[in-house]
């Protein structure tokens, strides 16, 4: 989920997390549970203890796309069921953030739990230059990924071949 803007360079992460029937995530008066958006302080206080904290944290600005559950077998054994993310990036932070493929693994259970691990890197420059931005992402079907890049006008597809 893309948060919002406007509160600092270290807020407000965005974040992966579960969809539940009728579940509140705070948007737009409260994040990360109870803490409250100031450009609507006062406002909907009774939604304060309802609005549901994300499992995974990303940092702020890292502007996931798209994501896919893997089910393919071209990847190690462990990585069925994960969650790959496309990072966008975004301008709006000093140290850039994003610009990368992420993987959150399930370990099996179907549930995150809170952590999440760099995939495809290398799309900023050492100088802080951006050439690639991960936008959409899918299993193509002999179970490589294919993530399409609107800063290099490419489309990647990224495969295992093993240690």
């Amino acid at each position: 989920m893309n948060e919002r803007d406007a509160l600092g360079d270290n807020l407000v992460p965005d974040y992966i997390t579960h969809v539940q029937e009728g579940g509140f995530y705070g948007w737009p008066w409260w994040y990360l549970g109870p803490h409250q958006d100031p450009r609507h302080a006062g406002k909907h206080p009774e939604l304060k203890d309802k609005a549901i904290v994300p499992d995974v944290l990303l940092q702020a600005h890292n502007a996931s796309l798209q994501f896919t559950f893997y089910q393919g077998d071209k990847f190690p054994a462990e990585y069925k069921g994960d969650i790959f993310a496309s990072e966008h990036g975004s301008w709006n932070k000093a140290v850039r953030v994003g610009y990368e493929v992420i993987r959150i693994p399930l370990h099996g259970t179907g549930h995150a739990t809170g952590e999440y691990e760099d995939f495809v890197t290398g799309f900023v420059t050492p100088n802080g230059d951006v050439w690639g931005r991960p936008v959409g992402m899918t299993e193509a079907p002999d179970g490589s990924l294919l993530v399409s890049d609107d800063g290099s006008n490419s489309i990647w597809r990224i495969s295992y071949t093993g240690k």
